[in-house]
Parts: structure tokens; C-alpha cells; sequence
């Protein structure tokens, strides 16, 4: 059953028409994820599908008593309100803190102290409780918009696995492609004032994408140049992309047959050693010490030419000031950082500032410099790198000021290649980037020979870009991991199951309600358990039938998610 029907709708913004006669629906139990390009109309899809504004014309109704849980990507609350007071309300203690699926939030969002006024607290901070307020509640439709925006890694990651044991309908904007993959089982893609609709999260809605295409004759071949390179990616990714792709082998083979490797390491580290000698960082005992914390402890590291490496870490562990410290920006406590005589680095930080507002675009790219070279005998003047940057014709003679903020981050970055920099140290470089962006300044970084840096929380940037992945633990040290990714989750949550406090006891009166919970989860435990069986059996019937087992193994996935959750309810409980 539909939950929200959508008739003709159309919203227009001055002269541009944003939806034009969509009609579409959500029904119970989808899971869709919307993408589109900046300005697009994403936001105001979800806006309109959540009554939280109006079409200019068409019409969209709800369910009776429909119950929607919203989170707008821009947080507007009481500065002198509480933690508490908006994400449990007036719930009495005793209450949340016996409701496994309230703690489990409260835990995984790692939000600040309850007592504390959001008033003074960062953006990410108001992020992450606003996200609270709507998590704690039980709804019939989640619409999300961007909910993944000042989360790390492993926030994202406990975030994706939150939703997918969650029994609601979902709509989620997010430009986090790993996101999308783990969370949705459609995709629909707004471009041109239309909704496109695809089965599938990311992997599969690229593959349908350059099917359509295909198919049509499409003439930009820039555009089908990517996809096809994208998809590439998508097949031979790291081991650990174990539930990618969610698309039919045949016709993902078929499209990328003749197509190379994403990039190819070894010309990249020859042509980078001839821009940068053999020397280009060598940190040697350094210590880094902000106030009364020492953020980088003795560490000592080199980097190489031609290196491409990921750093990850919690909010605050460090990651920027190590970048800073390489940029020159930040002097060490003790220790020295000896940089390679050739380095010409460029540091792209999480701000967008310093861009000429009364310049249009392709002055602001001229002042720069009129072409860049890419190494390997190849070179883009600057109308040729704007449009790689999805600036056309006509938006390259807009004022910088008039430009959006994905678009302003955009030119930010466009700039940065233009100094020609054979080091480059780049700060949550996805920040307000679309997923058509991110996938052209990923093939830009395919054939820049020079070494990277990046520190993200977007996974999917670090697995496409990145060679190697460090992490910060929040223990002073820079740790390599092998296993990427998915071994800095192991350990973090390693790390917070060996600090995590017992769960406060319940009072007296409360023992009984405990009880009667552990009776109910060990309940759930064994039907999920016995789920859990019948679809590993129905796999093994259906071994030959790849689209069948696909289905089966999101369904198997999901129930083990779900058991996780209960098994650590049960416990927590079980421990008071």
C-alpha cells in the first residue's frame, strides 16, 4: 500500500522549473535513495513528498494518520533547549534508559551530555541531535534529507546499519555512495525537473543509468565515458565491497569489457618521482600537542611520490592538524617535518573562502592560470577544466557570488589543480559535492601523477582514490590498516566495548519490566535465529540463480543486523 501519492506535482523557482508534472509514490516498506545534482531538486522532492511544503500545483496526499519523521539538512532549534529536552522530551528516566532501541540511538549518535544547551555546540554536534530526535521516535515514513552531513566514518556506519533493521518506509538524499548501497533498495535520480526511477542502490542505479543511455544513443560521451569508468570501479573494487555490485553480472561485464583499470599505480609513482624526486615528506619523532592534549604523539612517518593515502578518525582526533601540520600550517611540539625540495603543495581546506565574488567563474579560473597540465604530455585549458567540473558554457560567465555551495566548492577545487601542485592535502574534500561531481574530480585524480593525501568520511571517495588507508585513533599514534575501512571500525569498536561503562541499573520498581524485556528479546532471538536458517537454506536451493540469491542475501544481511542489535540489548540488559 501507497503511504504518500504524488499527482502532477510541479515546483518552480523564479524562471526555473525544479518538478515538472511528477507523479510517483512510497509505498510501505521502500527504501529509496535520491540523488541529483546540486540544485537539482532533491530537497525539494522530499520537502513536498513530507507536506512540509507545498507544490505549485498537483496535488499529494497521505495515508490516514501517516506519521513522518523529517530531518531537514538545516537545523533550526531552541539554542537554550537540551539535549535532553529534545531528543526524549519529557520521558521520565526510567523510561529511555529501558528502551533498548532509545540507548541504542543515544549510543550510536555518541551525542554530548543530556544536561547540555545546544546553544553553544558546533554544527555537527546540532546535526547529530537533531538526527536523535527523529532516530528515537517510531514513525510509518523516515524522509531524510543528507543525514550522513558531519558524520564520521564510523557514525556513517552505525547509521547504515541502524536504518536497515528499521521496519519504516525510508527516503533519504545523500550524496554518500557507500550509503546508498548499504541502505537502499531503489534509487531515483532527479534531473531536468523529472524523477527517474531504478531498482537497486548506487551499483545498480549506475548501471541502469548507462543502460538508458546507451540505448538512447546518448551523445555526451564525456558523461558515458565516466559511468563506464565507474563501473569498472564498482567490479573491481577492494575485496571488501563484499555486497557490491547489486547488478546483473552479465550486463555489468558487457558495458566495461574493454575497460582499464581506474588508474595505473605504477606510471603514476614513475611520473610522480620524476615531479618530486624520491623524498617528498619525512615526519620524523613529531609531537603536536593543542592545550592540555597531545594530538600527534613521536610520530614518525614518510611519505612517498606517488603515494595516494586515506586518513580516518573520530571528530577531533586529529585529522586536520595533521594535514596542517604537512601544509606548514602548524608547527610541531617537538620533532621535525623535513619536506622534499621539489614539493609545491596544495591544501584544500574545509572552508570555502578566499574566491573572488565579483568575478565570473571563468575569470575567477583564469587568474589563476589559463591551462594546467596533467603530466604524461597531456593539458586542459581552463574552459576545458571547467566543464570536467560541470561547469557549461553558459555557467562559466556567472558572477562567483551568485553560485551555489557545491558549486563554490566546485571552483574551490578547480582552482587548486590549477596551481599545479605535485602534493595535494585535501580536507573532506566531498563536503556539498553531488555524486556527478564527486565522480569527475575522482577521474581527474586517476591520472594526476603527484602524491595524495585525503582526509574524508566519505568511504567510497577513499576506496576510489586511495592506495593505502591510515587511521587515528585518538591515542596520539598513525596507525596503517591494511584492511581499510572496515579495520578501523573493527577497532574503534573494539576500543569503545573495552571503555564502555556498565548500563545504569534500574531501580527496584523497574526489575520486573526488565525482566519481561530479556523475555522478550531472547523470543526474538530465536525466531530471527530460525529466519536466519531457512534463508541460508533457500540460498542454497536457489545457487544458481544470481538475481534470486542477491535478494536472498540483502534479506539474510538484514536479519543478522537485526540479531546483532538484540543480542546486545540482551545483554546490556542481562548485565544490570
Amino acid at each position: 500500500m501507497n503511504l504518500v501519492n504524488a499527482e502532477d506535482v510541479s515546483v518552480t523557482f523564479g524562471t526555473t522549473t525544479v518538478l515538472a508534472e511528477v507523479s510517483l509514490g512510497v509505498a510501505e516498506g521502500d527504501r529509496i535513495g535520491v540523488v541529483g545534482r546540486n540544485g537539482g531538486g532533491k530537497t525539494t522532492l522530499t520537502r513536498v513528498l513530507a507536506k512540509v511544503a507545498e507544490p505549485d500545483a498537483g496535488r499529494v496526499t497521505h495515508t490516514g494518520g501517516l506519521s513522518v519523521g523529517w530531518l531537514s539538512q538545516h537545523v533550526d532549534v531552541d539554542p537554550t533547549a537540551t539535549v535532553r529536552s529534545l531528543v526524549v522530551g519529557d520521558r521520565a528516566e526510567h523510561e529511555w534508559l529501558g528502551d533498548a532501541h532509545a540507548r541504542a540511538v543515544l549510543d550510536g549518535l555518541a551525542l554530548p551530555a543530556l544536561e547540555a544547551p545546544v546553544g553553544p555546540m558546533s554544527g555537527g554536534e546540532r546535526r547529530r541531535v537533531a538526527l536523535a530526535r527523529v532516530l528515537v521516535e517510531r514513525h510509518d515514513l523516515l524522509v531524510l534529507d543528507e543525514p550522513t552531513n558531519h558524520l564520521d566514518v564510523e557514525a556513517i556506519a552505525w547509521l547504515a546499519a541502524h536504518l536497515a533493521v528499521r521496519r519504516e518506509a525510508l527516503l533519504v538524499v545523500t550524496h554518500d555512495r557507500w550509503f546508498l548501497d548499504e541502505v537502499c533498495t531503489a534509487t531515483w535520480e532527479v534531473a531536468d525537473g523529472r524523477v527517474h526511477r531504478y531498482d537497486g542502490g548506487y551499483s545498480a542505479f549506475v548501471l541502469a543509468r548507462a543502460e538508458r543511455e546507451r540505448v538512447a544513443a546518448a551523445t555526451e560521451s564525456r558523461r558515458q565515458n565516466l559511468m563506464r569508468k565507474e563501473l569498472a570501479w564498482l567490479r573491481r573494487g577492494p575485496p571488501a565491497r563484499t555486497s557490491k555490485p547489486r547488478f546483473r553480472i552479465d550486463a555489468a561485464n558487457a558495458l566495461i569489457a574493454d575497460e582499464p583499470p581506474a588508474r595505473n599505480s605504477a606510471e603514476l609513482v614513475r611520473l610522480g618521482t620524476a615531479r618530486l624526486g624520491k623524498s617528498v615528506y619525512d615526519v620524523e619523532d613529531v609531537t603536536v600537542r593543542l592545550g592540555d592534549r597531545t594530538l600527534v604523539d613521536r610520530l614518525t612517518w614518510h611519505l612517498g611520490p606517488g603515494d595516494r593515502v586515506g586518513i580516518v578518525g573520530a571528530n577531533g582526533s586529529g585529522k586536520t592538524t595533521l594535514l596542517r601540520l604537512l601544509a606548514g600550517e602548524v608547527r610541531p611540539s617537538a620533532g621535525q617535518v623535513k619536506r622534499g625540495l621539489t614539493v609545491r603543495a596544495a591544501y584544500l581546506d574545509q572552508e570555502v573562502g578566499d574566491l573572488p565574488r565579483e568575478r565570473r567563474v571563468l575569470e575567477a579560473v583564469e587568474d589563476i592560470a589559463k591551462s594546467v597540465d596533467l603530466g604524461g604530455g597531456r593539458s586542459l585549458s581552463a574552459s576545458q577544466l571547467l566543464e570536467r567540473f560541470l561547469f557549461d558554457g553558459a555557467r562559466q560567465w556567472t558572477p562567483v557570488g551568485e553560485l551555489s555551495g557545491g558549486e563554490r566548492r566546485r571552483l574551490q577545487l578547480l582552482r587548486l589543480f590549477l596551481l599545479e601542485p605535485n602534493v595535494l592535502l585535501l580536507d573532506e574534500p566531498t563536503n556539498d559535492l553531488d555524486i556527478e561531481t564527486l565522480t569527475a574530480v575522482e577521474d581527474l585524480l586517476d591520472g594526476w601523477p603527484g602524491t595524495l593525501v585525503v582526509v574524508s568520511h566519505d568511504r567510497y571517495f577513499l576506496e576510489r582514490t586511495c592506495d593505502v588507508v591510515y587511521a587515528l585513533l585518538g591515542d596520539g599514534a598513525l596507525r596503517h590498516l591494511p584492511g581499510g575501512v572496515d579495520e578501523y571500525l573493527d577497532r574503534r569498536r573494539a576500543l569503545s566495548a573495552a571503555a564502555r561503562p556498565s548500563t545504569p541499573k534500574p531501580a527496584g520498581g523497574d526489575t520486573r519490566a526488565a525482566k519481561k524485556e530479556l523475555v522478550r528479546l531472547e523470543r526474538a532471538l530465536g525466531r530471527l535465529e530460525e529466519r536466519e536458517r531457512g534463508l541460508l537454506a533457500e540460498m542454497a536451493e536457489q545457487a544458481s540463480d544470481y538475481v534470486a540469491v542477491q535478494a536472498l542475501d540483502d534479506q539474510l544481511r538484514a536479519v543478522r543486523a537485526e540479531r546483532s542489535a538484540a543480542e546486545d540489548a540482551w545483554l546490556d540488559l542481562s548485565d544490570d
